[in-house]
């Protein structure tokens, strides 16, 4: 009987999905008991070489979300595990939140709920929100969740233009966005970037003091993506100059971003303990995608969104 370790408990509707064939392995905290799964549903922990050690009956690791970042591929697929991810879930969820932090930005939303708790007067003259229409929206990433932003843009209307090497002319005539091939050229066009890669060596602080210089003067920044994508402190300095209107972030570093951090108590910067994806949707949805891999596993079946095909081309069939 193939046993499936949950970093969480999962909701009832993943729980009756489950053949009867399936025991789910209770645990405390951490990663306890997770030696003796053969399938683990991995979401926010990290799972280094350390970890994956410990898992060593597993067959596969199945995260809840697009990332691998918190997953030591590497050692997983020497270990012979598959890891998979869950790219389609989280797609509307996370365009929704990117427009909620655009427009509690740009509406300087956080500001005047202040001011108007505060009892300050005049607010209507004082205030400065920011109108979208007509203005640039730059995209550095162009999957899934940065097509269906740029979809709202379009609607709003915005200019979209995108930075991607990796996507076909083809998906950027469809999308009917605009392709800019050097990322300081987008930086210096767009009046919001909004960031939509995924976390690599090459990505980390994609975003740095030179590549905010580089940004145009009072635009904005919106990372929903990861936040080591940004240096949290040139961003500050940048704000702090008031090169940057403003920015929104629902992925720092650290995470949760303590209360007491300068981002966090301006009223120029919109942060969120990485919510996203925490609907009544995504949330059933994100668990049911990992599931549906880690059960196509067990069933001896290539699982759809399978992140190491190598360790699949040499694996042993589990049939349940």
């Amino acid at each position: 009987m193939p046993r499936i370790w949950f970093e969480r408990v999962p909701p009832p509707p993943v729980v009756a999905t489950l053949p009867e064939s399936i025991e789910i392995i209770e645990h405390d905290d951490g990663f306890d008991r997770i030696e003796d799964a053969e399938l683990v549903i991995a979401g926010r922990l990290s799972y280094d070489a350390a970890v994956i050690a410990r898992a060593r009956r597993a067959w596969a690791i199945c995260r809840t979300g697009i990332g691998t970042d918190r997953v030591d591929v590497d050692a997983a697929t020497e270990a012979g595990i598959v890891v998979c991810n869950a790219p389609d879930a989280p797609t509307q969820s996370t365009a929704e939140h990117t427009w909620a932090l655009l427009f509690a930005v740009t509406k300087r939303l956080d500001r005047i709920r202040a001011r108007h708790r505060r009892g300050e007067p005049d607010l209507y003259r004082t205030h400065d929100a920011l109108e979208l229409g007509g203005r640039t929206l730059g995209l550095v990433g162009f999957g899934r969740v940065a097509r269906k932003v740029a979809a709202i843009a379009r609607a709003i209307p915005m200019n979209v233009a995108v930075h991607d090497p990796f996507v076909s002319d083809r998906a950027f005539a469809e999308a009917q966005v605009s392709r800019v091939a050097e990322l300081d050229d987008l930086l210096g066009r767009a009046d919001v970037v909004s960031l939509h890669v995924p976390l690599t060596a090459n990505t980390r602080r994609l975003i740095g003091a030179r590549e905010l210089e580089t940004m145009r003067p009072g635009s904005i920044l919106i990372n929903t993506a990861r936040g080591e994508l940004v240096d949290h402190d040139a961003l500050l300095d940048a704000l702090d100059r008031g090169h940057l209107a403003g920015a929104g972030l629902d992925v720092t570093v650290p995470e949760p971003l303590p209360p007491d951090h300068p981002l966090s108590l301006r009223d120029d910067v919109v942060v969120t303990p990485h919510v996203a994806t925490a609907t009544d949707r995504a949330r059933i949805g994100l668990m049911e995608a990992a599931v549906a891999n880690a059960l196509a596993v067990a069933q001896g079946r290539r699982p759809p969104d399978i992140v190491n095909p190598e360790v699949w081309e040499r694996r042993r069939v589990h049939v349940t």
